[in-house]
């Protein structure tokens, strides 16, 4: 997600910062809390160990490195890449663009992932000095964090393909890496509040429409081969 402005959060920095890339940190410091406490999130689930599965915290004596890895790589690619993609594409044009966590939504999400399930808000790339009605700029950099997704699902499909097509065991990680930030995109570009989809749809409802179909599509693809619907080459 974006902020800054009144799409999300109000932000006024110490210094405007010049092109390029450009962090601090604070945000160092706020991306790593994210990151770790959505990979604990994603080790409940992968784990079995949220309530709603029945397995309770015994599944977390099972826990292996790999599952440990593949939440580090589900959280790096589809959370920290997404929120960097959005930070970039500001800087490029000369804003002022950091990472902010939201302590309550980090709280959210670690207790719907007791549950058995995720909901997680853990912050937003907070901008500033961007024209609140230069409605481009927020619609091109919202939908930069959704591409990354993209980019990286791209990547572990490809990856999927080759495992798939040799028989690798690697094949069902490889494949929830890439259901899981398909569906990250596909969320984030939902038209509603302070996802990146409504600041899209401001922008430009053709690029929002293109992109929420193609995105959808690839997320609804990957959930297809995810729960072995079809082969990874759209085999029955």
């Amino acid at each position: 997600m974006t902020g800054g402005s009144p799409f999300s959060y109000t932000w006024t920095p110490a210094r405007p910062t010049a092109r390029g890339f450009s962090t601090s940190r604070t945000e160092v410091v706020h991306l790593t809390i994210a990151f770790v406490v959505l990979t604990f999130d994603l080790v409940l689930l992968l784990s079995g160990a949220g309530a709603l599965f029945g397995y309770g915290a015994k599944a977390l004596e099972g826990v292996s490195v790999g599952l440990v890895v593949v939440a580090a790589l589900a959280a790096l690619t589809g959370f920290v890449g997404h929120e960097l993609a959005h930070k970039l594409s500001a800087q490029r044009k000369g804003y002022w663009a950091e990472f902010r966590m939201s302590p309550f939504g980090l709280v959210i999400s670690v207790v719907s992932s007791v549950l058995g399930m995720l909901w997680a808000a853990p912050g937003a790339t907070v901008i500033s000095q961007m024209s609140v009605a230069d409605r481009r700029e927020w619609g091109r950099t919202s939908l930069a964090g959704p591409l990354a997704n993209v980019a990286f699902g791209s990547v572990f499909l490809a990856a999927t393909l080759l495992a798939y097509h040799f028989g690798s065991s690697l094949y069902g990680w490889l494949m929830l890496l890439t259901w899981f930030n398909a569906w990250f995109a596909a969320f984030n570009l939902l038209p509603f509040g302070p996802l990146d989809g409504a600041k899209v749809l401001r922008w430009s409802p053709a690029a929002w429409f293109v992109s929420i179909l193609l995105i959808g599509a690839f997320a609804a693809y990957a959930t297809l081969v995810l729960y072995g619907f079809v082969s990874p080459f759209l085999g029955a």
